[in-house]
């Protein structure tokens, strides 16, 4: 039985016990991040809790834990699980506002935060090798969650539902497209468009959320490669006449697509910018 972190405690799986009154039970009233690691090194852990503080913070939910908090909060359960689990394992926190003794919409009143972290075991790291790398046909549609995607929320039904339309038309996952006709993301993953030498993925607004493998892979490419990479709109009629379109996600990496709505993305194989950023990302990423 795997060990979870509950409150301030860490037990086993089985004894923990949370609220039915809960906020993040009731309402989705939380916010969450997933953070991998590999034979025990996280994989952009800082900008991970970043993130989590800034939506804690959108939220108006006071936790009181730092960067060292975390780290040691999440260490600690990589070696309570890693003879269990393996070496490579992702962290999962939720931190949602508390349980109160009555359903509410409004905030309610000194109650403190239940947070709650768990790690599971996932796949080997990505290798850049198109052999070997993990392709995707995805579908395309209209974009119809709230107006504040940037916000990492426990509330995911709007998410769900468009995962589950790709999923019912046989599609890895669905690129989402707002009321002017421009990429936002995926159900679960960032979008990156390659034309001509030209590497693009939508600015950061309240449509998207800012993802953390998204931030790195920018970060790497500017730094360490003479790609041009650009943050800008980007059309449905430049996605469909994309030469690579790339997913991103921190249990992606990066992940190539071949086919959108059953339509070849460039050649329909695994590109070559692809085998290049993939190659810097893997050098970098532990930086």
């Amino acid at each position: 039985m795997s060990t979870v972190y509950l409150n301030g405690q860490f037990i086993l799986a089985s004894d923990a016990k949370i609220s039915p009154m809960d906020r993040g039970f009731l309402f989705g009233d939380g916010i969450y991040e997933v953070i991998p690691s590999y034979q025990g090194r996280f994989v952009g852990f800082e900008p991970h809790i970043t993130r989590l503080h800034s939506g804690l913070s959108q939220l108006s939910i006071h936790h009181g834990k730092t960067l060292a908090d975390w780290t040691e909060i999440c260490q600690s359960l990589l070696n309570h699980n890693r003879a269990q689990l393996g070496n490579n394992l992702a962290v999962y926190i939720q931190v949602s506002r508390g349980t109160d003794t009555k359903r509410n919409h409004a905030f309610p009143l000194n109650i403190s935060p239940t947070i709650f972290a768990y790690a599971f075991a996932i796949a080997a790291e990505p290798v850049p090798d198109k052999a070997k790398a993990h392709t995707y046909n995805v579908i395309t549609g209209n974009d119809l969650r709230w107006q504040r995607c940037h916000i990492k929320s426990t509330s995911l039904l709007g998410n769900v539902l468009h995962y589950q339309q790709g999923v019912e038309q046989g599609a890895h996952e669905i690129l989402l497209f707002d009321r002017d006709g421009n990429l936002t993301e995926g159900a679960a993953v960032n979008v990156f468009v390659i034309k001509n030498g030209e590497i693009a993925t939508p600015p950061l607004s309240n449509k998207l959320l800012p993802g953390i493998t998204r931030l790195l892979l920018l970060q790497i490419l500017r730094q360490h490669s003479t790609l041009n990479v650009v943050e800008r709109d980007i059309s449905f009629e430049e996605v469909m006449a994309a030469d690579e379109i790339w997913l991103t996600s921190s249990s992606k990496e990066i992940a190539p697509v071949l086919k959108v709505n059953d339509t070849p993305v460039g050649n329909g194989e695994v590109g070559d910018i692809w085998l290049a950023a993939q190659r810097l990302f893997s050098a970098h990423k532990y930086d």
